[in-house]
Formats: structure tokens, sequence, C-alpha cells
């Protein structure tokens, strides 16, 4: 096992989530928690959050959950349920939780909430560690 440390210094080298401005939070053996401030960029033409940056939120807080133990996982499948719209500026965090663990697959669940710890979103994945 790869201290955590390491593993989180890793984790924040990712590039996309630097130029979307995701921020890893918290970051422990199976789980992991991300956020992101609404900006005007982050908008779609209705002026609400684009889709792809919720599940991109969603995403970041997956990837870094199934390789906090300093193995590599790979995505397999993910969903996204949008549940609720925001406005600029509020801050949205996305913790994901390992549900299932197979050995070589497992599952999390990831949860995105806004600043009054609303759900916003509901994102699945699951995970091949080869």
């Amino acid at each position: 096992m790869t201290d955590i440390g390491s593993v989180r210094e890793h984790i924040e080298s990712d590039a996309y989530c630097e130029t979307l401005g995701i921020e890893l939070e918290a970051l422990e053996p199976g789980t992991a928690t991300t956020r992101l401030e609404i900006t005007d960029d982050l908008t779609n033409f209705h002026g609400t959050p684009h889709g792809g940056a919720i599940y991109s939120l969603a995403d970041a807080a997956f990837a870094a959950a199934s390789n906090s133990r300093g193995e590599t996982a790979v995505a397999l499948e993910t969903n996204i349920s949008y549940l609720e719209a925001v406005e600029v500026g509020t801050v949205l965090t996305a913790t994901a939780t390992e549900s299932h663990d197979a050995g070589r697959t497992a599952e999390y669940e990831v949860v995105v909430t806004d600043d009054a710890d609303d759900r916003i979103a509901t994102f699945r994945g699951r995970v091949y560690r080869p």
C-alpha cells in the first residue's frame, strides 16, 4: 500500500480538474470528497450548471476514491442522475464512497450536494483494477 500523502499528490496533479477548478477536499481509503464553485464559465445556455461540469465533479471524486489505496483503478461504467439545478456562485461537493468491493472490480456511489447540503445529483460508477 502506498502512503495516502503520495496518492493524494498524484490525484491532485490532474490537469483536467485543475482546468475546471475541481479541488480534492478529503481522501481516505475507499472514499473521497471533491469541491467545485459554479462560475459563469461552467453554465449552459439556460444559465444553469452544465451537466458536464457536475458529472466531472462527481467523476473526480469517484476516481480519487477508487484509486485512494494507491492501486490503479479504471472506470468500467458510470451513470448520473441530475436532481436539482443551482445558481452561479454555489459551491458543490461530491462525496464518493465505496459501496462494493469484489477484488478486481468495485462499485462507488457519489452524492453531489450544494451549500445547504441538498442533494443535487447522484452518480454511480464501477471500476476495474488491472
